[in-house]
């Protein structure tokens, strides 16, 4: 994609033939994992022969089983393929070898609840009064069952629907994915819950099959594991959509085997302590990378079984984390985290594989976020978006199927206190201090230089704009943005 505004900030001045060589290789490294030259870190083995994104139009299939699987709090650099220097994830870059690793892939808001709606509806979280809780915190909002989303649209388009693992758009009895379009649940309904007792942050029960609870006090990533290994093994009828939304590494801080710690919170969280589920106490760096390869290898157990069904080739897998990374994630050379619309809040690592119809080996450059795979897959199932409910997201079919370019189109965020909007390389940012300032992504990604005295007229263009996006949106309810 590009904007009338991408036009280089500064040459740099000429390199040497000396110099040039002692650039190549960092610079290279860099590339791999989209970073500017001044940032490289090691190849890995998922980066070390991609090649940029080309279409392979001459491709037909049949419609696709769709497999979209998010992790939670995951941040951009995360995982082996984006750059990770201590944590290893094999099955994920496997996944990326065998498909298109996308570098500027954003979530639809900076925390949980608000990107689940714009992903489930395809529209901007503000659109609706469940998505303007950041996140949902208690049982007064959620996402109305009369409000078509991505599952009940496939499911009229013939397709088999089910959502396992994390909800977090609305409690019962009122809000549910089962009269949200899903036919089939096991989850939670809550933001968070402890790993092995299942208990939410008001101490609640919260493992469910529908709207019934259910009993197991195994590792919760674990029994997500084997409920969607049963899934993509069964005899479908029909082509089918899978939801598979790990909590993984959302905290507490609890890696499989971790009993002891997890009697603790348990304990704390019975006894009416506020916020112990945060585990503010507790956790590490070393926790943290427990987790995520314990996520990693989560996938490739569901990814096994995919190919064991032999519907490998017709199922689209998307790969995505719902937010940015929290507090022991690593999110360099980003700035900021979960909850703020700083890249590191909102970039997240995103990886599509659809062997039927994709290459693999792939990088992708071109900024997309998540109401885009909403429309995305709405169209490669030869779904209909609701007229009534016009999607906020540009349907990437055309880019990766037929080779067009993606239309010039803004990617908007807005969260309380804060906003952003991104046009090609340039991104709008007021933060919570009131300020606006202007960055140059494909120069400076970790947005610390301030274009905004250099480019008052284009800073000026981008406010309108943003503010026209807000216009159509519902306001926050008392205590303003």
């Amino acid at each position: 994609m590009t904007s009338p505004y991408d036009r280089p900030v500064r040459s740099a001045p000429p390199l040497s033939r000396r110099s040039f060589g002692a650039a190549a290789v960092p610079v290279a490294a860099a590339t791999a994992v989209g970073l500017p030259a001044g940032q490289a870190r090691a190849q890995t083995p998922a980066t070390r022969r991609e090649r940029p994104f080309r279409a392979a139009p001459d491709r037909r299939s049949p419609r696709p089983d769709i497999l979209f699987v998010l992790g939670d709090d995951l941040g951009w650099a995360d995982l082996s393929s984006y750059g990770s220097p201590h944590i290893r994830t094999p099955h994920l870059d496997r996944l990326a070898r065998g498909g298109v690793r996308f570098t500027q892939a954003y979530s639809g808001s900076a925390t949980c609840s608000p990107t689940r709606f714009s992903l489930y509806t395809g529209r901007y979280p503000g659109r609706t009064e469940g998505g303007l809780a950041e996140p949902i915190a208690d049982r007064s909002v959620g996402l109305e069952p009369t409000h078509p989303t991505l599952a009940s649209l496939l499911r009229q388009a013939g397709y088999r629907t089910a959502l396992i693992g994390k909800w977090h758009c609305g409690h019962l009895p009122d809000y549910s994915p089962v009269r949200s379009g899903w036919e089939e649940f096991f989850g939670n309904f809550g933001g968070a819950l402890e790993y092995y007792s299942k208990l939410g942050l008001g101490g609640e029960y919260d493992l469910y099959e529908g709207d019934a609870p259910y009993k197991d006090l195994r590792y919760y990533t674990r029994i997500l594991t084997e409920r969607a290994v049963e899934y993509v093994q069964r005899e479908h009828d029909r082509p089918w959509l899978l939801n598979l939304n790990f909590t993984t590494p959302h905290w507490p801080w609890i890696a499989d085997g971790d009993t002891e710690a997890s009697a603790e919170i348990v304990r704390r969280v019975r006894a009416g302590e506020p916020g112990a589920l945060w585990h503010r106490d507790g956790g590490s760096v070393g926790k943290y990378a427990q987790m995520v390869e314990d996520l990693d290898r989560s996938v490739g157990r569901v990814l096994a079984a995919l190919r064991r069904s032999g519907r490998e080739r017709d199922t689209l897998v998307v790969f995505a984390s719902d937010n940015g990374g929290e507090r022991f994630s690593y999110n360099w050379p980003l700035s900021g985290n979960k909850g703020s619309l700083l890249e590191g809040g909102i970039r997240v690592p995103t990886i599509l594989r659809w062997p039927a119809r994709v290459d693999g080996g792939q990088v992708s450059h071109e900024p997309v976020f998540s109401p885009d795979w909403t429309a995305t897959l709405l169209e490669v199932a030869g779904a209909r978006p609701d007229p009534a409910h016009p999607l906020d997201g540009t349907s990437l079919a055309g880019y990766l199927l037929r080779g067009e370019r993606l239309p010039e189109r803004p990617l908007f965020w807005r969260v309380r206190g804060e906003r952003a909007l991104r046009l090609g390389d340039w991104k709008y940012h007021r933060g919570q201090d009131g300020r606006d300032r202007l960055f140059h992504l494909a120069s400076d990604q970790r947005e610390q230089a301030d274009r905004t005295a250099a480019r008052p007229a284009l800073l000026a263009d981008l406010r309108a704009r943003w503010e026209r996006i807000d216009a159509g949106l519902l306001p926050y309810p008392a205590g303003g943005r």
